[in-house]
């Protein structure tokens, strides 16, 4: 297996001992990154340092050069500061646990400033979700398992391996033929049996989106409809299920064929390249914007509204909106 070796911020000439010494056991070095101080350094010793522009062998030892202190560092020391000793009450109080709501909160709020294309908003929401990691990383920290270092350097590590096509001699065809690669070497690199395509979808991930994943996994090995009719086909199938369990009054039944149904319509917007949930949620701002809009009309308690009432306030509200009334 490769090693990723980060190297310290100091000058080469104020390195440890030990850190030569294994520079110099290693069996091979390889260099990822601009050459720098550090490199020149490293060539002037007579290392036999090369420049990764290929695929890298296993049991190399790749060098990675000490960034700069920067804005990250510096996020990086004040939530140390605000968890150590002295720090903020509030935040020494959280766990893991009591953060999840925050993460998930963080998360929906990039995502609406995505959607409405509020980019100094995106800028904003992404400050805050960064903050989660750190948290989580940090209070690790504190029990002696790992840092937001760690946790950087095993991303870099897993990138670097499963993209062999951009930092290795593998060719790819296409964006498909990339996702394939990446499954096949997350197989190789756990090792045994061969873990399941759907092992990586998280259970407690939305609904709507857990659905999809698991949808797009199983056709990418090849558990696929022949067409996008034949899914249609199975659509009709489950309204009548759905019929027939509403019928037999079986709740279990009803709610078996509600999911059936729901996955299936997934099924269409994966074929037809919709995102269902980006779909779901557009849909429900405009009937947001619409039911508001009757709320403003009405002139009275919607209790209070006819049938025909309610049909004539929703197509005004939704004529009026589209003129942009």
């Amino acid at each position: 297996m490769v090693r990723f070796l980060h190297l310290p911020s100091p000058a080469p000439e104020e390195w440890p001992q030990d850190l030569w010494q294994e520079l110099r056991a290693a069996a091979s070095l390889y260099w990822l990154g601009q050459p720098d101080r550090s490199f020149e350094a490293l060539h002037r010793q007579g290392l036999p340092l090369q420049k990764v522009s290929g695929e890298v062998p296993d049991g190399a030892t790749v060098l990675l050069p000490a960034p700069g202190r920067g804005p990250l560092e510096d996020a990086v020391w004040v939530v140390d500061r605000l968890l150590g000793p002295g720090g903020c009450p509030w935040d020494q109080q959280q766990t893991h646990a009591s953060l999840r709501r925050h993460l998930l909160e963080e998360a929906y709020e990039v995502i609406e400033a995505i959607d409405a294309e509020d980019w100094d908003k995106l800028r904003e929401e992404l400050g805050d979700l960064l903050m989660q990691p750190l948290m989580h990383a940090q209070m690790e920290k504190l029990q002696g398992r790992f840092d937001i270092h760690d946790v950087a350097n095993d991303l870099v590590d897993k990138l670097v391996r499963r993209h062999p096509h951009v930092f290795g001699d593998r060719e790819v065809a296409d964006a498909e033929e990339v996702l394939r690669n990446w499954d096949s070497i997350k197989q190789r690199e756990k090792g045994g049996a061969p873990e399941s395509i759907l092992a990586g979808v998280p259970k407690a991930m939305a609904a709507l989106l857990r659905a999809y994943e698991v949808s797009k996994r199983a056709a990418r090995v090849g558990f696929e409809w022949p067409d996008l009719e034949s899914v249609f086909d199975k659509l009709r199938e489950e309204e009548r299920e759905l019929r027939e369990a509403v019928a037999s009054g079986l709740e279990s039944e009803v709610v078996a064929e509600v999911g059936d149904l729901l996955f299936t319509v997934v099924n269409i917007a994966r074929w037809v390249g919709v995102d269902p949930e980006n779909a779901l949620r557009q849909m429900l701002d405009r009937f947001t914007a619409r039911f508001q809009e009757m709320e403003r009309q009405a002139g009275k308690p919607l209790v209070e509204l006819t049938p025909q009432e309610w049909d004539e306030l929703w197509n005004r509200s939704k004529r009026d909106l589209a003129q942009g009334r």
